[in-house]
This record gives structure tokens, C-alpha cells and sequence, in this order.
């Protein structure tokens, strides 16, 4: 037997991230790696899961979503951002966001096409280009302020070009971007006949500036695919629902490429999605952003008193910090090391670079943990590199 893998497979790594969580299980060591909270998901939608369950909504469920969830969409996109939606044509719920890129990666983008992806970048992106058999165009966000400069994303800007994709809040960088970054892709995307690719699953989590959907600008609707989902905002990473907006004729060729890929997200946590998105109100989403923003400010501080250089975040959970300035080891090293010695666990930062020598000097920290948590790692910082 000849042994050989697909072609296709030989260009990107498995998740860094992930890796990281093993390495951080390994050592026993706090994970600041991977993005997921260890605090409790609002008992209302736990609640509501286990009474879907018991209520036998246990067997497959129309495959790009249930009624419940999908209606309960089109009243928050209205309510919160005056877009309408049509829920039986242009709604489609997936096994999380993650799902949800690759769905629209292969069903709206061409071999041989392009896909400008903004660096630094969640890992995901570059890997689903290259799955759908396009080419990933990267234009970087200089660090440390990670704003966007229009001349260089028009100038990345190709007759094979497909589409933009634009993660905000952002993750690594924690950027917002704001009303003129935001118009600036519109333009471009209209001046080109370009598609927007809009991840927002951090919506909800902003410190300083305002969430603005590149949907709602004029001109964007019909040319803007919106992926977000429940997992950031109700903090159950874990039940993979996640979710696309997007015009009716891309919603067809998605809905048969998820069709495909997954059949569809488990059904009575789709339920339980449904209901915390028509039970909890703005008070819930303001609590959320507060409880995060005092724990970026309590990762934030102990990063600096360690010696870490970083900025503060405007939104999403994650800081991206330079540690030149306590080690000249690699990003991966790094990490290993910080793992091992300190028992503290981030993410090499060359894992959101195309070129990862960019990255060398980054490592990134998740803080969706507990304060008290938080605390530990930052002490065990402090207590290691004072």
C-alpha cells in the first residue's frame, strides 16, 4: 500500500491551540491557552437543555436549524442591529463557528480564487482557504494599535479575489474595529464586487468602541455572510451551535455544503440556545462585558508586573503579549517552557502568522477564566520572572 496523505493536508499543522490545552494538562498547568471558560453557562439554558432532552428532542433536527433558534435570530438581529432576516432562507445553524467558516469557504469561493485574511489571524482561516482549494492573501495589522490601513487591503485586492474576511472583536489582537475601518471594507468590497466574510462570535464582549456589522452598512446586505454563535456568549463552548446569516442564494449552497459536512448542530441545545437568546436581555450582555472587563484588567496588570509588553484589548478575550524582554527563546519554546517552569500555559503567537517568524516573539493569554483564577496564573508570573 502506498502510504501518502491528501496534498491538500501538507500546508497547515493541526491546532496550536488545542496543542497548547494538552501541553497545559501535561504540566498541570493554569490553561490561558485555549478560549474556553471554566465558570458555569447561565443556568437558564441549562435548564432549558435538560428539559428539551426530557421532552425527547433528542433525534435529528432540519438540517440547517431549528424553527425555535432560527426565529429567535431573526428577532435579536433586528432588536440589536436593525438588519431584517428572512429564518427559512437565509439562516443556517452549525456545529459552531468553526463549522460554520468552512461551510462558507467551500461554498462560496472557487479553486484557484483568493481570500484576503487579516494578520494576525485565528488559526482557522488560512487552512479553510486552502481546504476549499484557494489561495489565502494576508495583510497585516501592525502591532501595537492592529489598525487597519485601507491602502494596503486595497492593495492586496486581485481580479481573483472572493472574498475579504474581517474578524471583530477581534481575536488574538482584541481589536474593535471601528465606523472608518469598517467603511473602508465596505468600500472596497463594493468598488471590487468582493464578498465580506464577517466573523462577530464575540459580538457581545466589547470593552471600548461599538460592534458594528459590516451587514448593516449601506450597500453590504446582499454581499456580507455573518458567522457568529452562542459559544463565546453563553460560555458553552462546548455545545457547538453556531450560526450564519447570509443572502438566500449563498444560504443554498451552504446549507447543502453543511448539509454534507455535518447534517446538523444537536437539537436540544439548539433549543436551549433559542431560549436564552429570547430570555436573557441587555442586562445579561452588560453583565457579561463587565465581568470580562474586570478580568482582562486583572490579566492585563500582571502581564506588565511580570514584564510582558502588551495593550489592553478592546473587546474578545485574549491578549496578545511580547516577552522579548524576559526570554529569547522562540514563541513555541516559550510556551513550553512558561508551561513547564511556571505553570502558566498561552499560545505561541507564530500560530496567527503566515509567516511565523512575525510571530516569534508573541504568545497569546486567554482570560475566560475566574477572577480567582486569573489571579493564581498572574501571581505564579509575578512570583517567577520577579
Amino acid at each position: 500500500m502506498i502510504q501518502r496523505t491528501a496534498v491538500r493536508t501538507h500546508t497547515f499543522t493541526e491546532s496550536v491551540i488545542r496543542d497548547m490545552t494538552r501541553v497545559a494538562r501535561r504540566y498541570d498547568a493554569i490553561n490561558l491557552s485555549q478560549g474556553f471558560p471554566d465558570f458555569s453557562a447561565p443556568q437558564l439554558l441549562k435548564d432549558a437543555a435538560c428539559r428539551a432532552i426530557q421532552d425527547n428532542v433528542n433525534q435529528y433536527a432540519i438540517t440547517w436549524g431549528t424553527p425555535g433558534i432560527r426565529q429567535a435570530l431573526v428577532r435579536k438581529y433586528a432588536e440589536w442591529y436593525g438588519i431584517e432576516v428572512d429564518g427559512d432562507r437565509e439562516i443556517t445553524v452549525t456545529c459552531g463557528a468553526t463549522e460554520a467558516m468552512a461551510a462558507v469557504m467551500l461554498a462560496a469561493v472557487d479553486p484557484g480564487e483568493e481570500v484576503i485574511v487579516f494578520e494576525p489571524f485565528y488559526e482557522n482561516y488560512g487552512p479553510d482557504a486552502i481546504l476549499s482549494a484557494a489561495a489565502p492573501v494576508f495583510v497585516p495589522l501592525d502591532p501595537p494599535d492592529f489598525r487597519l490601513d485601507p491602502d494596503r487591503l486595497r492593495s492586496a485586492v486581485t481580479e481573483r479575489t472572493r472574498a475579504i474576511v474581517i474578524n471583530t472583536p477581534n481575536n488574538p489582537s482584541g481589536r474593535v474595529f471601528d465606523h472608518d475601518e469598517m467603511n473602508a471594507v465596505a468600500e472596497i468590497c463594493l468598488e471590487h464586487d468582493v464578498l465580506a466574510i464577517t466573523d462577530e462570535i464575540y459580538e457581545h464582549i466589547i470593552y471600548e468602541g461599538e460592534h458594528i456589522p459590516l451587514a448593516g452598512l449601506p450597500g453590504m446586505r446582499d454581499r456580507t455572510i455573518i458567522i457568529s454563535g452562542l459559544s463565546k456568549t453563553f460560555s458553552v463552548t462546548g455545545w457547538r451551535v453556531g450560526t450564519i446569516v447570509a443572502p438566500p442564494y449563498l444560504t443554498a449552497a451552504i446549507r447543502k455544503v453543511h448539509d454534507f459536512l455535518t447534517v446538523g448542530a444537536p437539537a436540544p441545545l439548539q433549543e436551549a440556545c433559542a431560549a436564552g437568546i429570547d430570555t436573557l436581555g441587555r442586562d445579561y450582555y452588560d453583565a457579561i462585558a463587565r465581568d470580562y472587563l474586570e478580568r482582562r484588567d486583572i490579566l492585563y496588570a500582571g502581564l506588565r508586573d511580570a514584564g510582558f509588553r502588551c495593550n489592553p484589548p478592546e473587546g474578545a478575550y485574549y491578549i496578545m503579549a511580547d516577552f522579548s524582554g524576559l526570554s529569547s527563546l522562540d514563541d513555541t519554546a516559550f510556551s513550553h517552557y512558561l508551561a513547564r517552569e511556571c505553570g502558566v500555559a498561552p499560545v505561541p503567537g507564530s500560530s496567527f502568522y503566515n509567516s511565523a517568524e512575525d510571530g516569534r516573539k508573541l504568545v497569546r493569554f486567554a482570560f475566560c477564566k475566574q477572577a480567582g483564577t486569573l489571579e493564581r496564573a498572574v501571581a505564579r508570573m509575578r512570583d517567577f520572572f520577579g
